[in-house]
């Protein structure tokens, strides 16, 4: 094993001594601090406005004296990035996004953009998704900075914008628009997958795939009337039976190898729990007609990953109660197994609702893509943990939601999704909903476990 365990120790030092100087404050102190100040920065999409987000990032690069580069992909829409070079061995990229999801103050107990420290976590939108995990990677990179010593590969800091609405602003337009930061990049830390512990038992998550994002619209036309004489068609009943055909014939069911190895990793995690015998053999469970039900009931997020799925998320008819109108629509957010070109799926959606004369429309479809764990940073990851954590366990993971990713893979970057954050499983963590927070002491400890595993990687 390459990372020794006196390495392990030294890290401590290598942190307080030669990265934090004379001064006394650690980076996990300084990570703290930048996590509550970022909280407050309002990046909400829409509409985005994350040139805050570089403003914010600009400010701690020019105190620190590195050099950067930020663009616009529209007024407001900022994307920032810095590259401290090193050795010839393929560079590493930490990306993050820096735009978070709207909150309702109404349904939180703190100001959504509060940072406030309550009960042991920081409160506020993206403490988790992403900012917390953005702060642990601006660590990381100004730990190596700060310590003046040559890496073996180029080390990529990249925030974007837009990831929550697609990454079309973000990671995609810088792709197009500044491909040069990508050049030399062979390996990604992106967000997607942390450590849990229940029990004495830890486990790591490190996604290597996620299911593909295919959104579709769905709209129907026929003569508007008056509600008071029921047509024999309207838009609405014809758009209300082909979203019955949807949601009563579900996709079947079916175990790519990916999830395949993911259920068997979790299987060997569970020790006696009621669900280890079925996920340790996932082909056969799903043959039981009880199984898929209670699966979805109890632990959706897994179901989900047993196959193809649309959600029924938008609607739309008459703007008038006693108006039969011309046209409804709806809108699906349907994700599909990363086994099949979209295009396939598409005309499986196609097919089920032929027969109600709607027309469908596909608003966004990416294309699927795995990133094989036989890398450096996958061995930097498995070795590091398992020395800061013995008989803990690694496993590659499917994520049912999608990254910027999918982007950095399209270009064949090898890309994970992982920050070696620990929190009890089943914690609430409020991504997407209210109250997100994430546990102070659990983020000081991820944001010294990423700089190991990154200090791992690039001082091979």
């Amino acid at each position: 094993m390459k990372f020794l365990k006196l390495n392990v120790l030294l890290v401590f030092v290598f942190n307080t001594i030669l990265i934090t100087g004379l001064n006394s404050q650690t980076i996990e102190d300084e990570a703290v601090q930048w996590l509550q100040d970022f909280i407050r920065v309002d990046t909400f999409n829409p509409p985005g406005n994350e040139i805050r987000a570089v403003e914010f990032y600009a400010e701690i690069f020019d105190k620190e004296g590195i050099e950067y580069q930020w663009a616009e992909s529209a007024p407001g829409r900022g994307n920032i990035w810095a590259r401290i070079e090193g050795g010839d061995e393929p560079g590493l990229m930490l990306l993050q996004h820096t735009d978070v999801v709207p909150a309702d103050p109404e349904f939180w107990t703190v100001d959504p953009l509060s940072g406030d420290i309550k009960d042991g976590y920081i409160l506020g939108r993206g403490a988790r998704d992403m900012k917390g995990t953005g702060v642990a990677q601006l660590a990381s990179f100004l730990s190596l900075h700060r310590s003046g010593q040559i890496p073996n590969r180029d080390l990529v800091f990249l925030a974007t914008a837009d990831e929550e609405a697609g990454g079309f602003y973000g990671a995609g337009w810088m792709i197009e628009n500044h491909p040069e930061v990508f050049e030399g990049v062979g390996l990604l830390i992106n967000e997607g997958g942390s450590g849990s512990i229940s029990g004495n038992a830890i486990k790591f998550g490190v996604e290597i795939t996620q299911k593909v994002p295919v959104w579709l619209r769905i709209t129907s036309t026929d003569t508007p009337g008056h509600g008071s004489s029921p047509r024999v068609t309207t838009s609405v009943n014809s758009l209300l039976e082909a979203l019955s055909l949807i949601k009563n014939n579900p996709f079947p069911p079916r175990i790519i190898p990916s999830v395949d190895t993911y259920f068997k990793g979790l299987a060997d995690a569970m020790g006696s729990d009621d669900w280890a015998e079925a996920y340790s053999n996932m082909s056969e469970a799903i043959k039981d007609p009880q199984f898929l039900p209670e699966l979805q009931r109890f632990r959706s997020g897994h179901h989900a990953l047993t196959r193809d799925t649309c959600s029924i998320t938008r609607l739309s008819g008459s703007s008038k109660i006693n108006t039969i109108p011309p046209e409804a629509w709806a809108e699906l957010d349907c994700r599909m197994l990363p086994d099949r070109p979209s295009s396939d799926f598409i005309k499986e959606v196609e097919n089920l609702i032929s027969g109600t004369g709607v027309d469908l429309e596909v608003i966004m479809a990416f294309t699927p893509a795995i990133s094989d764990t036989n890398s450096k940073l996958f061995e930097s990851i498995t070795n590091v943990t398992g020395e800061l954590y013995p008989n803990s366990k690694v496993l590659s993971a499917v994520s049912t939601g999608f990254t910027d990713s999918h982007f950095t893979r399209d270009l064949g970057i090898v890309s994970y999704g992982f920050d070696p954050i620990i929190t009890q499983s089943g914690e609430p963590t409020g991504v997407h909903g209210n109250d997100e927070r994430i546990p102070v002491e659990a983020f000081r400890n991820g944001v010294a476990d990423l700089w190991s595993i990154v200090r791992n990687l690039i001082f091979d």
